[in-house]
C-alpha cells in the first residue's frame, strides 16, 4: 500500500469555476425556497466545497444573493424570449407588433406561475432595470425584462398603434400591472386560483393595458 493510500480522502473538491458553481447552487436553493433559501454555507455543501471558499467570491450572503438575483433575472428574460419566439409568422406589422407586446407580458406572468421561488428571489435585490442592463440578468439577446418591454412598445409606436407623445413612461405602468397581478398571484390573495384562471386573469389584463396604452 502507499502512502497515498494511507491520506485521508476528500470531503469538497477544488473547483474550477466555483463562482458560477455557486450562483448555480443558489439559483436551485431559490427555485426551492426563494430568497430566504440562498445561504452561503448551503450554497457551498451544493457545490461540494468548503464553507470557507465561498468568501473567494462573495464578500457575504448579500453579494451572493444579488448574483443569484440577476441570474434569476436572465431567465425572467429567457421566458419572455421564448413566447418572443413562437409569435406567428405571417402577421402584418400590425399585428406583429401587438404580438410581441402580448408576448412580453405573458412571458412574464407564466415564468412568475411556474417559478415562483426564482421570481421572487429574480425582484429580491435587483439593479436598477431602468438603465442599461447588467449582463448576467439579460436574455441570449443581451435585453433585460425591462428592456425587451421597452423594444416591444417602440415597435407598437413604428408600427403607429401607440402615439409618440404617449411613449415615455409607458413600461412603467405596463410593468407595474403585469407584476402586481403576478405578485397577487404567487403571493397574495389570488394565490389559491386555479392555473387557467391566473392564465386567462393575466391575458384580460393584458387586454387592459393593450387599450389603455
Amino acid at each position: 500500500m502507499t502512502s497515498d493510500d494511507n491520506k485521508p480522502k476528500r470531503t469538497t473538491y477544488r473547483h474550477g469555476d466555483l463562482r458560477n458553481a455557486l450562483i448555480k447552487a443558489g439559483v436551485e436553493l431559490a427555485r426551492e425556497g426563494g430568497p430566504e433559501a440562498v445561504v452561503l454555507r448551503a450554497a457551498t455543501r451544493q457545490a461540494g466545497v468548503a464553507p470557507n471558499a465561498a468568501y473567494r467570491h462573495f464578500t457575504d450572503r448579500g453579494a451572493l444573493l444579488h448574483a443569484v438575483s440577476q441570474a434569476a433575472m436572465a431567465q425572467v428574460a429567457h421566458a419572455i424570449e421564448a413566447e418572443l419566439a413562437a409569435v406567428a409568422d405571417g402577421l402584418d406589422e400590425k399585428a406583429t407588433a401587438r404580438a410581441r407586446f402580448r408576448a412580453v407580458g405573458t412571458g412574464y406572468l407564466r415564468f412568475a406561475q411556474e417559478e415562483p421561488g426564482l421570481f421572487r428571489i429574480a425582484f429580491h435585490v435587483p439593479g436598477d432595470m431602468t438603465h442599461a442592463s447588467d449582463a448576467d440578468a439579460a436574455g441570449a439577446g443581451g435585453k433585460s425584462p425591462f428592456d425587451l418591454l421597452g423594444t416591444a412598445l417602440d415597435e407598437l409606436v413604428e408600427t403607429g398603434q401607440l402615439p409618440e407623445d404617449r411613449r415615455p413612461g409607458a413600461e412603467f405602468l405596463a410593468w407595474s400591472a403585469v407584476h402586481g397581478l403576478a405578485v397577487l398571484v404567487i403571493d397574495g390573495p389570488l394565490r389559491g386560483l386555479h392555473p387557467t384562471q391566473a392564465r386567462d386573469a393575466g391575458q384580460h389584463l393584458i387586454d387592459m393595458i393593450e387599450r389603455g396604452i
